[in-house]
């Protein structure tokens, strides 16, 4: 059957849903959407729907869809991200091809209406087990760029903690603190690959005021109104809904420079870990660059996290 090829729109919410189920079914990324998920993710301030989403039609069932998500700044390398998932009948050459034209011709439309006079990057990540597109986007001239890590740990027990130093008080996450919060992640996140800063308008949307988070179980070092470090908390009740654990996602850990290396870090995730065991979590998890140059693997492995999947980013200059 040949597919028809066009936008979606908030409609179409539950046929994703249905494709990633079918997806999972044989990729096992670990991930879980319901229609309350995609539907958040679609109505983010960084994607345009009918301009910057596709979706592979056979009939009235949808069997392919992709998204590219403009960045919010562009420094000095517009990095847009692509997302993309097929159904497992329909990964052929025809339908990568079809995908990698329509990456390249929609990136650079996007980058055009917001940064126009910046390089260009593509960025495609994907699950260690999603080995179809990774070859569809070798094959096209992505190279793989860089590897991300989810990392676990059990709280029952919980593995013993590292006390936050001296002179430290732990401020729990308040929202008149979150744009304070926002300015520290940027500045936390500047040096890391791959990261830009965010507009309020996203990180309101994505992080602080997804219906995910977890204010209750997110942390904050303070100087003053200064935010120094963090520990943003979330929770996605889909995952537990399918898996049966209730797992706390440790989303944004991020220490200033000043405070890096003095244990901050260990010690404000450690409180958290130990927060969220009490609020009956069963695991913890968070993703991390292997070549983070914070090194930032060895302050989690010093709460007790290990390496558990990776995720692998396919970049095009």
């Amino acid at each position: 059957m040949d597919l028809t090829w066009r936008p979606l729109t908030l409609d179409d919410v539950p046929e994703l849903t249905r494709l990633y189920a079918a997806a999972e079914e044989v990729d096992r990324t670990g991930d879980h959407f319901t229609d309350e998920d995609l539907r958040e993710e679609l109505e983010a301030p960084n994607v345009d729907l009918p301009r910057a989403t596709v979706g592979a039609w056979a009939g009235e069932r949808l069997v392919g869809y992709a998204v590219i998500r403009r960045r919010d700044a562009a420094n000095p390398v517009h990095m847009v991200r692509i997302q993309s998932v097929v159904h497992p009948d329909h990964r052929t050459d025809a339908v990568g091809a079809h995908l990698i034209e329509w990456f390249a011709r929609t990136a650079r439309e996007v980058h055009e209406r917001a940064f126009p006079e910046a390089p260009l990057e593509l960025h495609h990540s994907q699950h260690q087990n999603e080995r179809w597109i990774a070859g569809v986007l070798a094959g096209a001239g992505y190279r793989h760029a860089r590897t991300m890590v989810t990392m676990r740990v059990g709280l029952d027990p919980l593995p013993p903690q590292p006390p936050l130093p001296e002179g430290f008080e732990v401020v729990p996450f308040d929202f008149k603190y979150d744009l304070a919060v926002l300015d520290a992640r940027n500045d936390t996140f500047a040096d890391h690959w791959g990261s830009t800063v965010y507009e309020p308008a996203a990180w309101r949307h994505l992080v602080t005021g997804s219906k995910d988070f977890r204010p209750d179980l997110s942390y904050l070092i303070l100087d003053g109104d200064k935010v120094l470090a963090f520990v943003l908390s979330h929770f996605y009740a889909s995952e537990a809904a399918v898996t049966g654990i209730r797992e706390h996602y440790a989303s944004w850990v991020g220490t200033r420079t000043a405070l890096r290396g003095r244990g901050v870090a260990s010690g404000l995730l450690g409180h958290t870990l130990k927060a969220a065991k009490a609020a009956g979590f069963d695991r913890s998890a968070l993703n991390v660059d292997v070549d983070n140059a914070t090194r930032a693997l060895g302050v989690y492995e010093r709460c007790g996290y290990r390496v558990d999947d990776e995720w692998h980013v396919y970049v095009l200059s």
